[in-house]
Parts: structure tokens; sequence; C-alpha cells
């Protein structure tokens, strides 16, 4: 019988793993809402029952119980979500609908993966003012130590987390441990706020504030930002350890938003309210503590870097991105990858964004449009995948979930013309690639005229039996082998190159996350084989090896080369995107000694 790990151990894992973000959210979240009301103790009380229910609603009742059902041999994510949809859907808008949103929602994602470090990294700097001589800090000093902390976390992607990552756990589980206890410290000062649990509160503050408090909700969207963790890193440690892990976070942010309320209700002039409330409980622990803080959203913004990694590498996979070079950083863990055009993109991007709004409280008016936006896309997906299992009331209650996602979603519109047009900005960048990509790359198949295998048979079956054959086995790739790419043709009938063994290898991205098959088919023609590879779309594959298992050892390796010529704006775009991506052969990184590209000219 094998002993199963201990259960501590996994929830110590997922709290370095998944909950960084939203562990970190107490450093901020307050303390924006405050710009924005007067702190009375209903205005307080009020906001606090929007924070609890929040957390309720956005976390535990949409990811923890509801999207982390729905998962895909233990993965999750909005790719899975699009996975699991697509089958069940039966016509052809339904599929191109799901596409879209999930495209959307990537892109949405990697705009939330810019403003996490920039907002965590900052906002926890800042709380070097409250050091005793400290308090004249400027805002370009802060900013540039924010900003040397976040080139040192994006430096050091190159190396890999796998060193460092059995260190995140033990801190964050420091990190929960110092929330509770100054929570609880606070509450035992102003014990009334408990009244801040019951919903009614939440609701008289939105009622008595209109318009204004429906404005106010898109500030206490940032309490739950992170909460897309949950099912997104599922696949990394499974359900159950990540369930477990977000209950003792879940009440450790709950003692500490509250007792930040009492703490709030007793020093109405709080500005930095978290900070300053550890400083007035224990100022000889203030140091350690910002330190602390600073560590945590370190792991916060790691965290949400290798997301973005596994993200953009699903999105090269199922062939809806470029394929950006990849290095692969763990020779245990496959899920640990390096993509530099990402981690660049991202570094330049967090280091403008700071620089944009200078201080953590301007940047939470461009944080939340793109975190909610990703949450309505993942309750409309569950309501629409329970309803089709015929799960009505899971459906049900996905649906009202998703009502409170639109509400959050709309309220945060109002950030647009505040800073938010940055998030969409951020987020457009990988959208336009995607769109651009994948429409270049069907109008390229379609240009390139791939030739149906019927037709190429014949032609080849003449070459082989007449023509000289090089002694050995050649390997071409193709995307299926029934239509024959041009280039082959070319080398085979144009240039007279035909070798005694001949392999066209397919690679098939299937809608699993991992697993790796390859198998030859049988002779298609004398001297004439194909060799089809499956593989998961997180799958990390050594194509040579596969091959060489199945007693493969090709001599040459000949694949294509496009010469795009166009003077349509959009196909030079996607020319670049060609000219500066790696090829397939270097993606799947094929011994170079080995290659003969072959130039097709093609105008677009």
């Amino acid at each position: 019988m094998v002993k199963e790990p201990a259960p501590w151990k996994g929830i110590i894992k997922s709290l370095g793993l998944v909950f960084g973000d939203i562990g970190t959210s107490p450093i901020y979240t307050l303390t924006v809402i405050l710009l924005l009301i007067e702190p009375t103790k209903d205005n307080i009380t009020g906001v606090l029952s929007l924070i609890v229910w929040t957390l309720i609603v956005l976390v535990t009742i949409e990811y923890a119980w509801l999207a982390m059902s729905l998962g895909k041999k233990g993965e999750g994510g909005t790719v899975v979500l699009k996975e699991l949809l697509i089958p069940m859907v039966k016509n052809v808008w339904g599929v191109r609908l799901v596409s879209t949103l999930s495209i959307v929602g990537i892109s949405l994602l990697i705009g939330d993966g810019v403003i996490t470090p920039a907002i965590s990294i900052l906002s926890a700097v800042e709380g070097a003012r409250l050091i005793p001589g400290w308090d004249s800090l400027t805002t370009n000093q802060i900013l540039i130590a924010a900003g040397i902390i976040a080139i040192v976390l994006f430096l050091f992607q190159r190396k890999g987390t796998e060193k460092v990552a059995s260190a995140f756990g033990p801190i964050m589980v420091v990190w929960f441990v110092c929330l509770t206890v100054s929570g609880v410290f606070s509450l035992l000062e102003f014990p009334h706020i408990l009244n801040a649990v019951n919903p009614y509160y939440g609701i008289k503050f939105i009622s008595n504030k209109g318009l204004s408090g429906f404005f106010i909700l898109s500030e206490v969207t940032l309490c739950a930002t992170g909460g897309e963790a949950l099912y997104a890193d599922m696949g990394h440690l499974g359900r159950k350890p990540i369930v477990r892990a977000w209950y003792f976070v879940f009440i450790a942010l709950l003692l500490n938003y509250l007792g930040q309320g009492a703490y709030v209700i007793q020093h109405p002039a709080a500005k930095n309210v978290l900070f300053e409330m550890i400083f007035h409980q224990a100022q000889f622990l203030y140091v350690p503590f910002l330190i602390l803080s600073i560590m945590a959203t370190v792991i916060a913004s790691q965290a949400m870097i290798s997301g973005m990694f596994s993200i953009v590498y699903q999105g090269i996979t199922t062939r809806v991105m470029p394929m950006f070079r990849v290095d692969y950083t763990s020779e245990k863990l496959r899920s640990q990858i390096y993509i530099g055009f990402v981690n660049w993109f991202l570094l330049i991007s967090v280091l403008f964004i700071m620089n944009q709004f200078k201080e953590s409280s301007n940047l939470a008016a461009a944080y939340g449009l793109a975190v909610t936006g990703t949450m309505s896309l993942t309750g409309f997906f569950m309501t629409w995948i329970f309803f089709l299992r015929k799960q009505y009331i899971r459906s049900s209650l996905s649906f009202g979930v998703f009502i409170v996602d639109l509400i959050f979603f709309l309220s945060n519109m109002f950030k647009i013309p505040h800073g938010g047009y940055w998030s969409i900005i951020i987020a457009s960048i990988p959208l336009s690639i995607i769109l651009i990509y994948t429409a270049g790359q069907k109008r390229l198949y379609k240009s390139l005229k791939p030739v149906p295998l019927v037709d190429f048979l014949p032609e080849y079956i003449e070459h082989y039996k007449n023509m000289p054959r090089i002694h050995g086995t050649v390997l071409y790739f193709a995307r299926d082998i029934q239509l024959i790419p041009p280039y082959v043709v070319s080398t085979m009938f144009t240039a007279n190159i035909i070798y005694e063994d001949n392999i066209i290898v397919s690679i098939r991205v299937t809608d699993e996350s991992f697993g790796v098959k390859g198998w030859p088919e049988k002779e298609v023609a004398p001297g004439l084989m194909a060799f089809i590879i499956e593989i998961g779309y997180m799958e990390i594959i050594d194509v040579e090896a596969i091959l060489n298992i199945n007693s493969i050892y090709e001599k040459t390796i000949f694949y294509g080369v496009e010469d795009i010529v166009t003077r349509n704006f959009v196909w030079q775009i996607f020319s670049i995107i060609k000219r500066l991506t790696p090829s397939f052969v270097q993606f799947y990184e094929l011994p170079s000694h080995k290659l003969r590209g072959v130039i097709t000219r093609i105008d677009m």
C-alpha cells in the first residue's frame, strides 16, 4: 500500500505557489478604498462586508468549489475550460465564440501579469516610509528601489525557480500567520467590527452610496486578485491541497481585513493601513515585517511570471501564438520553462507601468479590469458547461456567480479614463499578436497550396523507381500526411533528391495537457513512410529521441522556409513575426548539422 504524502506538505507548497497574489492584497486593498470614502464606522463596516463576501463568492464559490470541479486530468485554467466546452458545442458559431473568448481570456491574463508585480512590489516598498528616519523617502527613490527588485526578479528567471521554490511555502506560512496574529490583536481592541460578516451591511453601503458605491466595488475587487490562480495552478499540485490551503488563507485574510477595519475606525487618519497597524502593534518587529512583505510580493510576482510562461507555452503548442524560443530550466519539473521574449516583455512593461503611475494607489486605478474580465469569462464558460452536462443546480449557481462577476467588471469600466486604459493597451498587444498570427498562418497555408497525397504518390513512385537514390534516411515535416507541403514536392521532384528511406513526420497536439505517443504508420509507398507524434498541449518533447526509440536514425532533415512578399500592412507584421521567432526546427531543437532549409517564395 502506497502511503499518501502528508496533507500539510501539499498545503505549504500551495501557499508558496498559488496564494502569493491574493495573499499580498491586504497590503493595498483597504488603503486604496480609503482614498474614496470617509473612514466612518458605517463606511468601514460596509466596505469590509463587501470584501468578506467578495472573497466568499468570487474565490470560494467560483474557483474553490465550481471551477475546480471542472478539471481535465487534474489540469485547470482557461484553456482547459475551452477544451471541455468545444466538444460539447454542436455548431460552428459556438466553437468560434468559445475559441475567440478563450483568446481574449489569455490576453487579459497577460495584461494582469504586468500589473500584479508592479502594484505588489511598489506597495511593499512604500512601507519603508514608516521606518524612523526614512519618512522623507521620495517617490523617485521608492521607484528606483522597486525597479531594482523587479529587474533582479526577472533576471533570475533564466536560472529557473526550482532551487528556491521549496522556500516559497514556509515564507508564505510565516506571512499568513503574521496577517492572522495582527488581525486578531486589532480585533480584540474593537470586536464590534465582526458585524461586517453580515452581508446586510455591504448591501446597505451600496444602496446608500448609489453610483459612488458602484465605483468603490472596482476597488473592492482588489481583495480577490489572484483568486483565479486556484484553478489555473491546479495541475501543479492537485485540487485537494489547494482547497485545503485556501480555507487557511481565507481565515487569515478575513481576520486581517477585519483587523485593519478595526484599526482604521480607531485611527481614522491612517493612510497605509496594514503597515501602520503593524507599526502601532509592534514597532520593534516592523523592519522584519517589511522585509517579509517584500519577500511575499516577490513570491507573488514569481508565481504570476511562471503562470505567464505556461499560458504562452499553451498558446504555442495549440498554434495560436508564434513559436517563441523556450528554454527548460529543470530536469525534474517539466512545467519549469523560460521564454525570453515573454520575460523581457513583462519586465519592460512592469518598469514602464511603475514609472507611469509612480505610486501603488495610482496604479490601483488600472488594476482589476483584466482580473474581473477573466473571472467573467470563467463564470460564463462554467455556466455553459454545467448546463450542457444537465447539472442544472451548478449551472444556476454558476450563472449567479457570472452575474456578480459582470457587476464587478462593469464597475471596473469606470477605471478606463483614470488609467484603466493601460490594462486594455497591455492586453491588446498579445491579443493583436494572436489574431495576426492565426490569420496569417491560415492565409499562408492556403497560399502554399499543399498537394493531396493521392496526387503526390504517382509522381513519387515514378521518381523513386527511376531516379538514383541517396543512401540513408531523410525526414520531412507536415501537419497532415494527407496534404504534402510544397517544399517536399520541390525537394523530390524539382531538385531530384530522393533518399532510400523518406519519412514524413506529423506532430499532432491533443486536447490533453500531458502525454506523448509516437508510432510509424504503415508504408505509404515504396521507401515512403509516415510517422505520427501525438503530444499534450503542455508537453515538452525531444523529437529526435522519439524517432530513435522507434529505430529511426535520420541522415538529413529538410524543412520549409517561407519568403513572404506582401504590400498588405497586416501581412507585413505577420512576416516580421515569422522572421523574429524561431522556426519549427529551432523550436523543437532538431540537430543543426542535419538541417537543410528549402525556401518557398509566397505572395500574400
